[in-house]
């Protein structure tokens, strides 16, 4: 084994959720990702839909015990002292496929190392192991000095609440059931005067609808303002409930600029620019408004793309008119209006 040092480091990440373009649902997760060697350890596998076992929205009990369970203060949940590194969003049933790893200690030092697929209690290496990654070897008060700050911040949960302000009564309702299906919590206001602070420090983006004016957007802005609240303020570009969906989840993102795997959407000439930043799965959907306003949706692309920028042609009849593109991967999503 190689006696060189790998840095261990934590950060936000997210599992977005969203409508589909088939019409389901797909649950919003935000949770710690592990960072090794400035990189997080997710986009080294191949793309997966998966997180890791640090979710915000786990009882505090459990997190802890998570926790508790990657310092090695409890013993191995799986034969042969292996810890689940990433899982089922949806379940965390290990039925479903988990990502694991041997961890163990050396000395003052952690090892991470013999990672595979697991479906059941006991991992095939040979047929089913992550060849070529690891093992990693963490200086241990740098490990421990990371993992401990989680429970110190633990009360710093994410925000995964939104206030929606608009004059169409019927699409907010529509949107706030949406949010609630994946797993975002949502109020429907048009006048935030007098709401105590308190109330408002519970809000982490804000969703304007487009017939609402300057004065009212103002004097929202003010309110959170006056009440020290930084919030995100999301200008929605139609009424349609999946693409405004996308854009508070793009919102929602709390995962650094720097370690996302989608980083840009360019949406004009006929054509959608995508960069990302590690081989993933890249779903780009149109969506249209007619001269009647009503909504066409397309699935314009769905494939694997690999590190760097992408030029993918695009249907006219998918983008003619007022249209919207959304690319969505399983940890981010972007949202771009087509140009005209």
């Amino acid at each position: 084994m190689s006696a060189a040092y790998a840095t261990f480091g934590l950060a936000p990440a997210m599992r977005a959720g969203g409508v589909l373009a088939n019409g389901d649902y797909q649950v919003h997760r935000d949770f710690v990702d592990f960072i090794v060697d400035g990189r997080p350890l997710l986009f080294q596998l191949c793309d997966l839909d998966a997180v890791s076992p640090l979710a915000s929205d786990v009882p505090p009990a459990i997190f802890t015990a998570q926790v508790r369970s990657l310092l090695l203060e409890a013993d191995a949940p799986l034969p042969g002292g292996r810890y689940v590194v990433y899982g089922c969003p949806d379940c965390a049933d290990l039925a479903c496929g988990a990502v694991t790893a041997a961890i163990a200690r050396d000395g003052d030092d952690y090892i991470w190392q013999d990672f595979a697929w697991q479906t059941d209690e006991h991992a095939d290496l040979e047929l089913n192991g992550y060849h070529g990654i690891g093992p990693f070897r963490f200086e241990g008060a740098g490990y421990r000095a990371a993992l401990h700050s989680l429970l110190r911040d633990a009360a710093e949960a994410p925000r995964r609440r939104v206030l929606l302000v608009g004059a169409r009564v019927a699409v907010l309702a529509r949107l706030a059931a949406a949010l609630r299906t994946i797993g975002v919590g949502a109020d429907i206001t048009d006048d935030v005067s007098g709401v105590p602070a308190d109330e408002l420090c519970a809000y982490g983006a804000v969703a304007f609808g487009r017939a609402v004016g300057e004065t009212q957007r103002a004097a929202v802005r003010r309110a959170f303002t006056d009440a020290g609240v930084d919030v995100v303020y999301v200008d929605g570009l139609a009424p349609i409930v999946p693409l405004l969906v996308a854009q508070i989840e793009h919102a929602l993102d709390r995962s650094p600029l720097d370690r996302r795997r989608l980083t840009r959407l360019v949406a004009a000439d006929g054509e959608a620019g995508v960069e990302v930043t590690s081989p993933c799965r890249v779903r780009l959907t149109a969506y249209r408004l007619d001269r009647l306003y009503r909504t066409h949706t397309h699935e314009v692309f769905d494939g694997i793309l690999e590190p760097g920028r992408h030029r993918i042609p695009l249907d006219a009849r998918a983008v003619k008119g007022e249209a919207f593109v959304v690319a969505r991967t399983s940890g981010s999503v972007l949202v771009e209006p087509m140009a005209r």
